[in-house]
């Protein structure tokens, strides 16, 4: 029996326009934090506000943007996506912290429509029979913005400053808009192509069963938020500047690079081995960084909290699929949800705590919040549920 078609060129275009979305978030919250110190001088309180602001308007229009696009198709990947390159245009005039403040609200909210809104349509142009496989590689595209974008940016921003960095978000995302121009969504039939009314009811918005695990996920994300937001400045505070693009690299490829080994582990052993080391690690990590004042150690740190992020996220973003399987699209939105919620709180709060303190007290605090997600991960989760997930099913 042939095996449906996965790499249509369709399926290819709005892998490439999502790649390039990505991108431009990666290569914009690595550097921005230092334009803020550098041009607009500003505190580490705005700098996390910059990257908080951003990332609320993403969430309050991620739940929505999906039935938008039930409801009028490949009109709002357009739409969100002419939107974010006017947006991104306009930073070469964000002279002020006010208007970068209202260029980020803006730009977080085409953000959020575009980024999920190319995730539905992606979905429904992948066939039933290699959904997995189909949503894994467009996964990849996002992995991949993540291992370039920061060290571009960090580069570009070193070397060309920040006219350049603007000028190439703006291509990165013209490319975002030609991709989106290129594909066409999959046709839907039957009830699903019917027209649906907008719902604004919690229960169209937030999938039940999977808030256990992403309430633990919100707290890690809350920690993980002092990573893209302040490593920059952080970096230049201790003299390392040099490595901080660097950092990211290492951070990336100790995600991507086990990942392969992430499912088989996860399907044989249970999510509780991959859950409890990769805390550690990433508590680990932390401290490392925390105490930071060379190179290797600096790097060596990123290695390691990337290890852990790249065990935890998949693990739990499976269990979130796996806790509600007739609706793993709207338990996957609410996981991603509460992570971009406590990654947008935790910006501003840890900048916060890092104008009041500094750096190395701020990291040791994310560390020691890390404690937290394993409590709430045993409390909500390992000791309700007890037994592994099987074939998709929970075992009560």
């Amino acid at each position: 029996m042939n095996r449906p078609t996965l790499w249509t060129k369709d399926f290819l275009a709005v892998c490439l326009s999502n790649f390039f979305i990505f991108l431009n978030f990666y290569l914009l919250a690595a550097t921005l934090p230092l334009y803020v110190t550098e041009r607009l001088h500003g505190s580490q309180q705005m700098i996390g506000l910059v990257i908080t602001v951003y990332v609320i308007a993403a969430v309050v229009l991620r739940p929505l943007a999906g039935q938008w696009v039930d409801r009028f198709g490949k009109k709002v990947v357009l739409f969100s996506l002419a939107l974010f390159l006017t947006c991104t245009v306009l930073y070469f005039g964000a002279g002020t912290i006010a208007i970068l403040l209202v260029l980020r609200v803006v730009h977080g909210a085409s953000y959020g429509v575009a980024s999920t809104s190319t995730g539905a349509i992606a979905s429904d142009l992948v066939p039933a029979s290699r959904k997995g496989e189909g949503i894994g590689y467009f996964g990849m595209f996002m992995s991949l913005a993540m291992v370039i974008g920061p060290f571009l940016g960090l580069t570009l921003t070193t070397h060309f400053g920040y006219n350049v960095l603007f000028a190439v978000c703006s291509v990165t995302t013209a490319f975002a808009l030609l991709f989106g121009l290129a594909f066409r969504a999959a046709k839907k039939t039957g009830t699903d192509g019917a027209a649906k009314k907008l719902s604004l009811h919690w229960r169209d918005l937030i999938e039940v069963k999977a808030l256990p695990v992403s309430i633990a996920g919100f707290i890690l994300a809350f920690s993980y938020s002092s990573i893209t937001s302040f490593i920059s400045v952080y970096a230049a505070e201790i003299d390392l500047s040099r490595a901080a693009s660097y950092f990211f690299v290492c951070f990336a490829v100790m995600i991507v690079l086990p990942r392969p080994w992430i499912g088989k582990i996860f399907d044989k052993y249970g999510e509780h081995v991959l859950a409890y080391p990769g805390i550690l690690l990433f508590i680990f990590g932390m401290i490392i960084l925390s105490q930071a004042h060379s190179e290797p150690v600096f790097l060596l740190s990123g290695a390691v909290i990337g290890l852990g992020h790249g065990a935890l996220i998949p693990c739990f973003q499976t269990l979130a699929i796996r806790s509600a399987p007739a609706r793993s699209g709207l338990a996957t939105g609410t996981f991603f949800l509460l992570f971009d919620l406590g990654y947008g709180i935790g910006s501003y709060v840890l900048g916060v705590v890092a104008e009041h303190t500094h750096y190395h007290k701020m990291y040791l605090i994310a560390a020691l919040l890390v404690i937290l997600t394993a409590v709430l991960y045993y409390a909500l989760h390992h000791r309700v549920r007890g037994r592994r997930f099987e074939e998709g099913s929970i075992s009560a």
